[in-house]
């Protein structure tokens, strides 16, 4: 098995991203931004950008349109050094688009599906999964057709001896259903953001929340923003602030932590460094628009985790 190697499961999008708003935008109302790209989009494609970025070599299993969109999403995972042969093209479904309306502090978001809902687990190979040291899943309520597939791929990559991830994202319906539960359950790690954990599990307090998502899963991250992160690992509790840095866009600043926290897992790494590493990969992700442009390598990590943390080697 190579080590370190990592295959991702999950959406593929473009991001059409205007940042640089003062206010949050409002039906009805025009917001100026002070700047708009296209980017590659989607949780799982900015995870993957992020672990390959941090050495990681990353297989891509995914569906889009077999259109402009589609092909810009496969040049950019090449680009980045992702392996590509497990990307389905279809002349039937278009592409999915998600459009980006960022401040320096929070974004909202609008997303067309397309063949991110289409996917199916016929269409997902197993033997995908051989060779691997690490599955990460995201996106699960956007993945439709894909959802009742969940558990048996994470049991199966825990068969093949991989260790998995899983980011939920948010529920656009907001239900957060009972059967959540036994898919996260399947994981080893859970990453989920401080709105997400409130309404998955009823509470209100982060130290409750920790609790009552560590009966769950192995071992539970929340991403707290510009509070830092906080997760739970058999009972230990770990927090650490977020870094100071001058946010431009936080778009996929969440996809970047939870990459550099599994780069730090695969290294065996202590919760408290993995969470360090995640924040550093976040950080340094919000200083330039889109979810990749920002993302470091090892030697950019190193440096900034010496910079902010001499006493924090990678």
């Amino acid at each position: 098995m190579s080590e370190n190697k990592v295959v991702v499961i999950g959406e593929l999008n473009v991001d059409l991203i205007a940042s640089g708003m003062t206010t949050s935008p409002q039906l009805g109302h025009e917001v100026l931004a002070t700047d708009f790209q296209i980017t590659l989009g989607s949780a799982a494609a900015i995870f993957a950008c992020g672990a390959a970025k941090l050495g990681c070599p990353v297989t891509f299993v995914s569906q889009v349109g077999e259109d402009e969109f589609g092909e810009f999403c496969l040049r950019m995972l090449r680009r980045a050094g992702i392996q590509t042969n497990k990307v389905h093209k279809t002349p039937r479904l278009k592409t999915g688009v998600t459009l980006s309306l960022s401040t320096p502090h929070d974004r909202a978001l609008v997303t067309y599906l397309g063949a991110i809902a289409a996917l199916e687990p016929e269409q997902i190979p197993l033997a995908a999964l051989d060779g691997h040291s690490h599955l990460h899943m995201t996106s699960y309520f956007l993945q439709q057709k894909l959802q009742p597939a969940f558990p048996q791929l994470f049991a199966e990559a825990r068969r093949r001896g991989l260790t998995t991830s899983l980011d939920p994202n948010a529920d656009p319906a907001l239900g957060w259903k009972e059967e959540i539960r036994d898919v996260i359950s399947c994981a080893d790690i859970l990453f989920v953001n401080e709105s997400e954990a409130r309404q998955l599990t009823k509470q209100n307090d982060l130290d409750q929340m920790l609790r009552v998502l560590g009966e769950v899963v192995a071992c539970a991250v929340i991403k707290l923003g510009a509070k830092g992160a906080a997760a739970i690992r058999c009972g230990a509790v770990e927090f650490v602030p977020a870094f100071p840095v001058e946010t431009v866009d936080t778009t996929g600043a969440g996809d970047s932590f939870a990459a550099g926290f599994v780069y730090g897992w695969l290294k065996r790494r202590t919760l408290r460094e993995c969470l360090e590493l995640g924040a550093a990969c976040g950080a340094l992700s919000t200083l330039q628009a889109g979810g990749t442009a920002g993302q470091p390598d090892e030697a950019q990590l190193t440096r900034f985790l010496a910079a902010m943390k001499p006493r924090a080697p990678l």
